[in-house]
């Protein structure tokens, strides 16, 4: 990632636990023409998504890891960057946690962070500089 993310998602809906295999699914937005692949090659795989829309997951073709995913919502234009398969997935903890009505009963969130029972407007929650970079990507 040449830049930061626009805002960072903890989402524990029922369909991330399902499709990650674990408790949640820890994305990363950001434009993707700020994103460089360093090495190897990606298969975009069309994948059923619970709006009914689809996403296409980015796999790596040699491990099958997915990487990132493009949703419907913003198209190939935003790379939903999965954390967990950075350098060093520490400096991106969530800006907020989603879907919070789904979680697992034993996931304990911090008090002072953003959590929401389903999902969230920008406006409300993500910094000024990220919503002037999401409106010139539908320019």
């Amino acid at each position: 990632m040449k830049t930061r993310p626009l805002f960072v998602n903890c989402c524990h809906c029922r369909w991330c636990q399902r499709e990650t295999g674990t408790a949640f699914a820890l994305n990363a937005m950001i434009e993707s023409d700020r994103v460089e692949l360093l090495q190897g090659e990606v298969e975009l795989v069309d994948t059923p998504s619970q709006s009914g829309k689809g996403q296409k997951i980015a796999r790596c073709t040699h491990c099958r890891v997915a990487l990132w995913s493009h949703y419907a919502g913003a198209g190939e234009a935003v790379k939903f960057m999965r954390v967990g398969t950075l350098d060093n997935p520490d400096l991106l903890p969530p800006d907020i946690h989603i879907f919070t009505c789904s979680k697992q009963p034993w996931v304990v969130l911090p008090p002072d962070m953003p959590a929401v029972d389903e999902y969230y407007s920008r406006s409300q929650y993500w910094p000024p500089e990220s919503i002037e970079r999401i409106k010139a990507l539908k320019k």
